[in-house]
């Protein structure tokens, strides 16, 4: 038993000397955040120039401009796996292995017989996310070790980083699409009971210190399911900027309203039932957008709400500025949210359940 004792103290020494936590924390909340803003920085602004450069004539520098910058969702993975490993405090080596480990995870191809057709699929975001976590972490075991470490360290990284991406991404590949494909159809056919489920637990999970962008974009989240996400994105940020306004003012408005409803964690964990008001907004906008104003989205704007107003661009990406995708857009991802947090507050304090300070911000 004290040599057993004695060998996983040493095991421990090693990993924590080598940066090595085996913390669920760093994996999944810190290492998901930077994987949605490798998200951020590349598939989505790319889909947002893209976006501006239809409007644009072709046949001059500002179109070449734009389609210049569309190009940046082609660096999705490779830009993952530095945000991942960068998140991880990996060696510069390291960091930049997984770069390519999170290129050939994000883009590794496996094929499925969907009625009767063959149909590539790839892991996408899941795939980039995994195969860089485990190649990173390799990789970090075996950086500054030898005098060849040039060598050994990349080697190591990409060559786990390339067996765990043969292995695992035909797999994740499969399950995120069959999810996403669920969730997509069931929508199409159940948009009043799906609308609230999708509108609910995406905003949920996008203030959770979880990253509902990196979600939403691992499971290929579109059309309607895409509306649903966000406007339960929505309905938090919104609905906790106008809530909590007394408390917050402006600056709180400006802090939750365009930045995070994640903000509110700490005051959530203190007194759970101050969630209770932007939750039953997005239980309401959620089949408001499937069910009347049948608002589409995909992937990683779904699961950005009002952040950089990402949501209601993505809406428009989608849909194109339509009277319907204007109207709706601006009562179901501003105005009902608005309105219904309020009111759900305002009657939880008259009841004495919110007090006056529960949803107050160190701003």
């Amino acid at each position: 038993m004290e040599t057993k004792t004695k060998t996983s103290a040493r095991v421990c020494a090693f990993l924590h000397k080598k940066g090595v936590s085996l913390s669920p924390k760093t994996y999944f909340v810190d290492a998901m955040g930077a994987m949605a803003l490798g998200l951020f920085a590349s598939l989505l602004m790319g889909t947002i120039f893209d976006t501006v450069a239809d409007f644009i004539p072709n046949g001059n520098v500002f179109d070449e401009f734009f389609v210049l910058l569309s190009t940046a969702g082609g660096a999705t993975g490779a830009v993952i796996g530095i945000a991942v490993a960068y998140t991880l405090n990996a060696p510069m080596l390291v960091m930049l292995s997984s770069g390519v480990v999170g290129m050939w995870g994000n883009n590794f191809a496996t094929y499925l017989l969907v009625d009767g057709i063959e149909k590539s699929v790839t892991a996408g975001p899941a795939g980039a996310f995994l195969c860089v976590l485990v190649a990173c972490e390799v990789g970090k075991l075996v950086s500054k070790s030898t005098k060849v470490d040039i060598l050994v360290t990349p080697a190591t990284t990409l060559g786990i980083g390339a067996l765990v991406a043969m292995l695992l991404c035909p797999v994740i590949g499969w399950g995120m699409y069959w999810l996403g494909h669920f969730i997509n159809y069931a929508t199409t056919i159940m948009p009043l009971l799906m609308g609230i489920i999708i509108s609910v637990v995406v905003g949920v999970i996008l203030t959770l210190p979880i990253s509902s962008a990196a979600v939403c974009a691992m499971i290929g989240i579109s059309g309607l399911a895409g509306g649903a996400a966000v406007a339960g994105c929505c309905a938090q940020m919104v609905g906790f900027a106008v809530a909590s306004f007394r408390e917050n003012k402006w600056g709180g408005v400006v802090a939750q309203g365009i930045g995070t409803s994640m903000l509110q964690m700490g005051n959530i964990v203190k007194k759970p039932i101050i969630w209770l008001p932007a939750t039953l907004a997005a239980a309401i906008t959620g089949p408001v957008s499937t069910c009347l104003f049948k608002l589409e989205c995909t992937g990683v704007s779904a699961g950005m709400g009002t952040c950089g107003v990402v949501g209601p661009i993505g809406v428009f990406t989608d849909m194109g500025f339509t009277p319907t995708s204007v109207f709706g857009v601006i009562t179901v991802c501003i105005v009902l949210p608005a309105v219904l947090s309020l009111v759900f507050s305002e009657v939880m304090r008259k009841l004495g359940w919110i007090a006056d300070g529960d949803m107050k911000l160190d701003l």
